[in-house]
């Protein structure tokens, strides 16, 4: 009979090949002789990890598309034989003994489930120069030289029984960054669990000397102060602006004092959080102003409906739309943003896509450069269309989806036939919206464009928005994982509706979903809702949201998070 494994150690990783390697090299000899396991979850897929783990013995899984730490971990969780299930991240190196002490203390204390260790941090090359009065630039966990009980470890350094695990239930996969394992290590708590921290189970959190430097520490600290006030403001422990802004400014003053270059990386992270509480304050003051402008629906009104046309017509809007694409284009030129997104976006493994299109025959219609345009992506695209004729636009994708099943396909994405894209717009659409884990997503509309929810309109200063709503036209896209769920399509002829029930089942299912303003497109060749009547789409809408849920409208108007940079 097979023994089981003594321990499982999950280490999830996204394309650092060399880090993966130092860990590796520490961690594999000791699993060895304890028996234990050792899992890799590639994130995204990258050879070299696959090559790595390989040379080291260690089972290796894939996730086709990157999902994000917790998504990895959750995935090993069904994979692993071994309890305790041991995760660690891709860049720690631990010294002999550290995996038996870690058992040890495991084993010495059977009435708890989770169990962590001091992380040191090394900066390889020395790193910024510190005055000694701030902590590392990096995480660490130094709660003393005694085994006891805390209250959190960090993911660094984390053992968990396999029947916590069972208990609690998965990682929250919409959380990234920071409070991934927190927010587990918390609900685990409000059930009375208890965590057991192990001293001599410790380890260290390294940077190479290329990454210790001041500018990459800083940029990652600004990121990690963004996802924390983010994570902040989900605990509902956000402190107020000026407090954040105090922060700001104590780093600062450091600074100057005491000569601290450690001190600019503590300020990089929070200017993050600073930046993040200015965000927030401006969709707060948006939809402030969204509510002042529609009248609180009646009882019974149809609340799934933006309240708005969405039409640009007329000299002054006309001409305040043409001004903001153009400043939307200048920044993004500013930024070099078109090609260092089409340069990564190229690098970007290749998916399978399926496309469809219906065609309107009886007037012009762009559909033939969509084509085209959609054709020219590095990515394995099949595209099939029809003609309207005088069935509905989900009855005509029904009859698509019937001759070419979206099954086998990495994503399924619509278009309709008066959309202008923008040049290598596939590419850097699939990029980004696997960059950040969306399952569903659209691209932005540019100003002068048909978008009748405010929320899909371009914005200058993102690249990526996790919104509350995605909408049905003119470009939307599935990835797989969704398929089950949403396909086939509803027999409906025109829609409505549907979009604010996918929203609403994308909540249930923890799906991020959201806007990509950095592939905007122009809708409105011909005006909207010309080729049926409003009044038969709004009674559609109507029958099919009835008793099903769905996201109102003032709802959807939500940003959720804005993203300026896929680095």
């Amino acid at each position: 009979m097979t023994r089981s494994p003594a321990a499982s150690i999950v280490i999830p990783t996204r394309g650092r090949p060399d880090y993966l390697d130092v860990t590796l090299a520490s961690i594999a000899p000791q699993a060895h002789r304890a028996g234990a396991e050792v899992i890799v979850v590639s994130d995204g897929g990258d050879p070299a990890t696959a090559a790595v783990a390989a040379r080291h013995q260690a089972r290796v899984i894939t996730l086709p598309r990157p999902a994000g730490a917790n998504a990895a971990r959750n995935e090993a969780v069904r994979a692993a034989s071994g309890d305790p299930i041991v995760f660690i991240d891709d860049d720690v190196d631990a010294p002999p003994g550290w995996l038996d002490a870690l058992l040890v203390g495991v084993a010495a204390a059977p009435d708890h489930d989770v169990f962590g260790g001091p992380i040191r941090a090394r900066l390889e090359g020395g790193g910024p120069r510190a005055c000694g009065r701030e902590s590392a630039p990096i995480t660490t966990l130094d709660l003393g030289s005694e085994d006891r009980d805390v209250t959190l470890v960090w993911s660094a350094n984390l053992a968990i029984r396999r029947r916590a695990l069972d208990e609690i239930g998965r990682f929250d996969e919409t959380i990234s960054i920071r409070g991934d394992e927190e927010d587990w290590q918390r609900r685990y708590a409000a059930r009375g669990g208890r965590v057991r921290y192990v001293a001599d189970a410790g380890l260290d959190h390294r940077r190479s000397a290329a990454d210790a430097t001041i500018r990459k520490l800083a940029v990652s600290a600004y990121g990690h102060g963004r996802a924390s006030r983010r994570y902040d403001v989900r605990k509902g422990t956000a402190p107020a602006f000026s407090a954040e802004l105090r922060t700001l400014l104590g780093c600062a003053w450091h600074i100057v004092r005491r000569r601290c270059a450690n001190g600019i990386v503590l300020a990089a992270q929070a200017a993050g959080r600073v930046q993040e509480t200015l965000a927030e304050r401006r969709t707060e003051r948006r939809a402030l102003a969204r509510h002042d402008r529609l009248a609180p629906p009646a009882p019974g009104a149809d609340d799934f409906l933006s309240g708005t046309s969405g039409h640009v017509f007329g000299l002054k809007p006309t001409t305040q739309a043409i001004v903001t694409d153009a400043f939307c284009d200048a920044v993004s030129l500013a930024r070099w943003q078109p090609w260092a997104l089409r340069r990564a976006a190229r690098a970007w493994p290749r998916r399978s896509v399926l496309v469809l299109g219906i065609e309107r025959t009886d007037m012009p219609n762009l559909l033939a450069s969509t084509r085209s345009e959609l054709l020219r992506s590095h990515h394995d695209v099949r595209f099939a269309s029809t003609a309207a004729a005088d069935r509905g636009k989900f009855e005509n994708l029904n009859l698509l989806l019937e001759a070419n099943p979206a099954q086998g396909h990495d994503w399924l994405v619509v278009v309709d036939d008066d959309v202008e894209l923008p040049a290598g717009f596939l590419d850097a659409f699939i990029f980004l919206a696997e960059r950040f884990g969306l399952r569903l997503a659209q691209p932005a509309h540019r100003r002068r464009s048909h978008a009748a929810f405010e929320i899909t309109r371009r914005r200058a200063t993102s690249v990526v928005r996790e919104t509350a709503f995605v909408e049905i036209g003119p470009v939307f896209a599935f990835s797989a994982v969704t398929f089950d769920v949403l396909l086939p399509f509803p027999p409906l002829r025109v829609g409505w509706g549907l979009d604010t029930h996918w929203s609403a089942v994308a909540q249930e299912h923890g799906w991020p979903i959201g806007v990509i303003d950095a592939t905007p497109v122009r809708h409105g060749l011909r005006r909207i809702a010309a080729s049926y009547d409003r009044q038969a789409a709004v009674a559609e809408a109507r029958e099919f949201l009835a008793g099903r849920p769905y996201t109102a409208a003032r709802e959807a108007q939500r940003t959720l998070a804005a993203h300026r940079s896929w680095r």
